[in-house]
């Protein structure tokens, strides 16, 4: 077994507990999306095209809500902001890389396939092949993605509620976020985002997402800033 393959196959592993919790969660979108009014093929194309779960939720839940097209791109957007910071810590890893693995790996790029992902590049160095592990890791996520969405769009509403599948989504999250928690900014910017998205929770069109986000972004960049040379922290 070459040393792709198997930086490949660690990131399927790496990423196999995550999945347990992705499956049930792209049931429920494909499900909520029929019910918000998107068609079949609509709904399983914003999971192909898309691939971003929390934007895809809220995407559905602003078209159900017939909220204007603009509110609908902006809250998108600021949603998937975290993208780029995700791209940023990875970039001094992944600078060598063809344009076509870049694309490839930014399109695969998702929470779910970061966390374990930065975790094994901060403590084993830039290797020749360790964007296969991003690779792989991103890779079976997707193909989770799609069979989960495809099974909760044919299934429906025949998805009994005693099920609950919606409590694999913050556990999920819960799992992601804490071991990346490392240092003041991090946990900083994750309990800011947290408590402004609980206090905003009744603004219309979702918009308390949008105000946690930058609230969480700003304040990590703050103490970021703050920690380093001439910050005062």
């Amino acid at each position: 077994m070459n040393e792709q393959t198997k930086q490949f196959l660690a990131g399927v592993r790496a990423e196999f507990p995550l999945l347990v919790g992705v499956f049930p969660f792209g049931m429920i979108y494909g499900a909520l999306a029929l019910n918000a009014g998107l068609s079949k093929s609509a709904a399983q194309m914003m999971s192909s095209i898309v691939f971003a779960g929390s934007s895809q939720f809220v995407a559905a839940q602003l078209i159900h809500d017939a909220a204007p097209g603009f509110v609908i791109v902006l809250t998108i957007a600021v949603v998937n902001l975290r993208h780029m910071l995700y791209s940023a810590s990875l970039a001094p890893y992944l600078a060598s890389l063809s344009m076509r693995w870049k694309t490839l790996l930014s399109y695969l790029l998702t929470d779910e396939a970061y966390a374990p992902t930065i975790l094994k590049y901060e403590r084993d160095g830039i290797q020749p092949s360790s964007h296969w592990f991003l690779f792989g890791a991103g890779l079976a996520l997707w193909s989770t993605w799609q069979v989960s969405t495809a099974l909760g769009i044919f299934l429906g509403t025949a998805i009994p509620d005693s099920w609950s599948l919606d409590f694999a989504l913050p556990l999920t999250f819960i799992a992601m976020v804490v071991p990346v928690l490392k240092g003041r900014p991090y946990t900083a910017a994750a309990l800011s985002a947290g408590t402004v998205a609980l206090v905003a929770h009744d603004l219309p069109f979702k918009l308390g997402l949008i105000l946690a986000a930058l609230v969480g972004i700003a304040m990590g960049t703050y103490l970021e800033e703050k920690q380093s040379p001439g910050g005062t922290i």
